[in-house]
């Protein structure tokens, strides 16, 4: 109704149309930061109102809590990131929070000068999370398809405390060198490609570019178990070049 009403809202805005609020994923958002966008805006559907009966609203609500806590963890004002609910019919109503958000952002100065933090290390944390996304939506999974019926709740569904685990505690994978039969199952499968390796190459991953979604553990063969899940504990170096080939049994090359 905005546009059909030819009513004014700041020109800073730039619009990316989705189906479905829900269909805006953490990594959207965090991507937008990386790019040096200054806030970012998401506007759905009255909660409750859902057109696809879906509520993928509250699935974009939940992700907007988690992610100011996750901004604020890693030094980004969390007001930088705003969610509103209106319908489609509210040109006005959206006018109107468009500007105030981007009154707001103003404000807040440039991504970085406003915290007085050094761009190129926030941006590095923000892509360190990206990577993260992953592991963070499975461990998160039940609270962000929560629906939130109280708006009290809102400040308080996510703590710093319950965040700072969610990093702290987050998992490393190992391919143990003893036990890998370079069947590159989990090369293969992996989506971001961070395991090296090739045939009667024992495998390593790279960890930092692992995104700790946990593939690799899922699809390794039983029979190997190569694939080990560490928590709270340093992850073993790779072995050296020379010491990667493996050198087969008779018995085995027949198998």
């Amino acid at each position: 109704m905005a546009g059909v009403s030819r009513l004014q809202y700041t020109s800073e805005a730039r619009l990316v149309r989705v189906m479905c609020a829900g269909r805006v994923d953490l990594a959207f958002v965090l991507r937008a930061f990386v790019n040096g966008m200054d806030g970012v805006f998401i506007g759905g559907c009255r909660l409750g109102e859902c057109n696809y009966m879906t509520h993928g609203n509250y699935q974009a609500l939940n992700m907007v809590l988690l992610c100011r806590k996750i901004m604020a963890h890693i030094g980004l004002d969390p007001r930088r990131l705003y969610i509103e609910f209106m319908s489609s019919g509210e040109g006005l109503r959206f006018v109107e929070v468009m500007n105030a958000f981007g009154r707001q952002v103003t404000a807040l100065g440039p991504l970085g000068s406003g915290e007085e933090a050094d761009a190129a290390a926030l941006k590095q944390r923000l892509e360190q999370v990206q990577r993260l996304v992953p592991y963070i939506k499975m461990a998160k999974r039940e609270k962000l398809e929560t629906r939130l019926a109280d708006e009290a709740a809102y400040d308080d569904f996510f703590d710093m405390q319950e965040v700072e685990r969610l990093f702290s505690d987050a998992p490393a994978f190992y391919i143990d060198p003893a036990e890998c039969r370079a069947c590159m199952i989990c090369r293969r499968r992996c989506p971001v490609d961070a395991i090296d390796g090739a045939k009667n190459r024992i495998h390593v991953i790279d960890q930092n570019r692992c995104i700790k979604c946990g593939t690799c553990l899922d699809v390794c063969p039983p029979r190997f178990n190569a694939v080990r899940r560490i928590k709270n504990a340093p992850v073993p170096p790779p072995p050296a070049e020379k010491e990667r080939t493996i050198r087969r049994k008779p018995d085995e090359k027949k198998q």
